[in-house]
């Protein structure tokens, strides 16, 4: 039989679940098996949606792994949080761009009202939200939709994208690291975010502490590269202070959210 044994198998995964990426021959070398033994419990854990596999070993699943239809209904207490928190950055009579994600879905209530803001997005969601407010101006980035990210990204969203000079950017995070920065699960998300914050005057990322220290395959930028996280009130202090010393802000939300 292949079966896992239980506890190699619970040890790999808390160590995925606390964010830490897991190579093959270390685990071998750890657990006195093969290589082979290790790939094994790795495809396992894999299959049961617990890691993503990469070559050599295994990364922890961020939660932005899932469709955006998946999660906007997700968290939506500590995503509402971290939108006031983010709001509060907003000038009068900006043009702000708001990249596909739940997170940023939840900023559209937070805008301050009757302040001229224009709000480019690539997000069919938040298109809608901000029809909702009709103090907002919208500037929909159009295209071909990708069903799981929830928005344009493709050739024609960056045409588009390439006549905007936004003030602000609140860009997605799909997956941050130290280390690695952010990443996205798909290639042309990646792009797309890259020519945002190329784009903009200024960056933000609304940041939820469970995507902190988990990966996805396609680089969009350093940690260093955001001007300003905004950080769950329970985000680690190692994780504020190591970003804040690469010269992002660091914003912390509310432990406790009035309503609007």
């Amino acid at each position: 039989m292949n079966e896992i044994p239980a506890t190699r198998r619970d040890l790999i995964l808390h160590r995925l679940e606390q964010g830490e990426p897991v190579h093959a021959a270390a685990l071998a070398a750890e657990f006195a098996v093969s290589e082979d033994a290790i790939r094994r419990d790795l495809r396992a854990l894999a299959t049961l949606g617990l890691c993503r596999r990469v070559y050599g070993g295994a990364l922890p699943l961020s939660p932005a792994a899932t469709s955006m239809a998946e999660r906007i209904d997700h968290m939506p207490e500590r995503k509402s949080a971290l939108a006031r928190q983010g709001a509060a950055l907003v000038q009068p009579g900006e043009l702000l761009l708001l990249d596909n994600g739940s997170s940023n879905l939840a900023l559209v209530p937070w805008l301050p009202a009757e302040s001229g803001i224009t709000v480019a997005t690539n997000s069919v969601a938040i298109a809608a939200a901000v029809l909702q407010r009709k103090d907002l101006q919208l500037i929909m980035l159009g295209g071909s939709v990708d069903a799981h990210v929830g928005g344009c990204i493709d050739a024609t969203t960056l045409r588009q994208l390439a006549d905007l000079h936004p003030d602000r950017c609140f860009l997605g995070a799909c997956a941050f690291s130290l280390e690695q920065g952010i990443s996205a699960f798909h290639l042309a998300d990646a792009h797309f975010k890259q020519a945002a914050l190329a784009a903009a005057r200024h960056s933000v990322v609304l940041l939820t502490s469970e995507k902190l220290q988990t990966r996805a395959p396609y680089r969009v930028c350093a940690s260093a590269a955001i001007n300003c996280y905004v950080l769950e009130a329970d985000a680690p202090a190692a994780c504020a202070q190591a970003l804040e010393q690469g010269g992002s802000l660091v914003r912390r939300a509310s432990a406790r959210l009035t309503s609007n």
